[in-house]
């Protein structure tokens, strides 16, 4: 179902193998990206958004606050949700940390041997 919510474009696909709240967090991230949104801007209430969605608002709220803790949204009291200043540049970072997981993964790297194979680069 694709969905427009102010000048933001989001999917979101029931037969995905990925959760929905995830893939919320996804079309947010991929609107950071695409400067659809940009620091400072304000994101639907999560009741809101999940009734466009047709989906839960504790699902909304699960991406949301994944996304504060990566430092890509901020919540603040009688304001909401915004993107911060800096989402896009963490937005970028915390993709490519997530591949180099994946990779590391594959390959039989734990996150700790990663971590120690970065800090050795530095």
């Amino acid at each position: 179902m694709l969905v427009v919510y102010s000048t933001m474009d989001w999917s979101i696909d029931r037969e995905s193998e990925f959760p929905l709240h995830e893939q919320v967090a996804a079309a947010v991230r991929c609107s950071l990206q695409s400067g659809a949104l940009v620091a400072g801007e304000k994101l639907p209430p999560a009741s809101e958004l999940a009734a466009v969605l047709d989906i839960n608002a504790n699902t909304v709220l699960h991406a949301y606050r994944g996304l504060r803790a990566e430092g890509v949204l901020e919540f603040k009291r009688g304001r909401g949700v915004r993107v911060s200043p800096d989402a896009s540049t963490r937005s970028v970072v915390v993709e490519a940390a997530r591949h180099l997981l994946a990779v590391g993964r594959t390959f039989g790297y734990s996150p700790a041997a990663l971590a120690s194979l970065l800090e050795d680069l530095s």
